[in-house]
């Protein structure tokens, strides 16, 4: 039986189960995408219907304008199809040091999306891209056919227009299965390399993340029989090391409704986080969400983010 992974941290220093200070504020926009992956945790599709609204945005606004000095991470879904992604990304124009955008890549060369590589250069937006591994056959078992030609097209349209040198362009990898990625400057090397020699493209920096035992990966791993034993191997690949720089320690992601939670898997799951009367807290409720000492909202899906060298949106966590 795997033992419960809030007991595993308190073991190793009782801090750890308890938010430290509040860096980033993680948007998501909603689940609203061009594409329908196999790993993705909040089940996307282009028939979304979680779509943030403007009042909610508005909100966000509110917060990072008297919070500047935060990082602004937007995701979704694919959060470039939000039909107020212009508007968010123009209203926080120096409010935040650092904005991500992380993006499937491919939503560049749909029909009236041409406008947005540009976009992001003017903004000079971090781009964050999710591109599971430099091999062809690789990428479209678990993105769909076409995909990989698309993002390299994607790739090299942003580095003519300078990013993956002046500006910040990062690959995100995750398994094409249930195993725990293997060293992080390895697999960069070895992207570095291959898409370099390919295709003459460059990038900054690779991200490892671990998949997330919920959403899609649960139901593909609950139709082979693996749901338990990979659990098991995440708890049992639990890496000390990591356990102080878990990222719901310093990151409060918001859902499209407003709601709150310590991280984008836990929105996947509906366990947000609630106030002391027990109710859900919203945006309106961030100042009292992001409180340094509160205890954070931990279940069994979030060894992921223990195993190995350690996996969060910016990577892994040692090594």
């Amino acid at each position: 039986m795997v033992a419960a992974f809030k007991e595993r941290l308190k073991e190793i220093n009782p801090v750890y189960i308890k938010f430290d200070t509040l860096q980033t504020l993680q948007v998501n926009l909603g689940n609203l995408c061009n594409l329908s992956c196999t790993h993705c945790h909040v089940g996307a599709s282009p028939g979304g219907k979680k779509v943030m609204d403007r009042g909610v945005m508005e909100k966000v606004i509110g917060f990072l304008k008297g919070q500047k000095g935060l990082t602004l991470d937007i995701t979704g879904g694919c959060p470039e199809m939000n039909p107020h992604f212009r508007f968010l990304v123009e209203a926080t124009n120096g409010f935040s040091p650092r904005r991500i955008v992380r993006s499937n890549l491919t939503i560049m060369t749909e029909p009236g999306m041409g406008w947005l590589p540009e976009f992001y250069r003017e903004h000079r937006l971090v781009i964050t891209a999710s591109l599971p591994c430099y091999l062809e056959e690789n990428v479209e078992r678990q993105r769909g056919k076409g995909v990989y030609a698309k993002s390299i097209a994607a790739l090299k349209t942003l580095n003519e227009l300078g990013y993956g040198e002046t500006l910040e362009l990062n690959l995100v990898y995750n398994p094409g299965g249930d195993f725990v990625p293997g060293s992080q400057k390895g697999l960069e090397a070895a992207y570095k390399n291959e898409l370099l020699e390919r295709y003459g493209i460059r990038f900054n920096n690779l991200y490892t993340i671990t998949n997330a035992p919920i959403g899609r990966f649960r139901e593909y791993l609950e139709t082979q029989g693996a749901f338990d034993r990979y659990l098991n191997l995440l708890a049992t690949s639990f890496n000390p090391d990591t356990a102080g720089n878990i990222m719901c320690r310093t990151l409060v992601s918001v859902d499209w409704k407003g709601f709150l939670y310590n991280c984008d898997f836990n929105q996947a799951i509906g366990l947000p986080i609630t106030g002391n009367d027990g109710s859900i807290l919203k945006i309106d409720d961030l100042d009292n969400a992001a409180r340094s000492g509160n205890e954070l909202f931990l279940a069994q899906h979030c060894y992921c983010c223990t195993a190995g060298e350690g996996s969060s949106c910016t990577g892994a966590l040692s090594g």
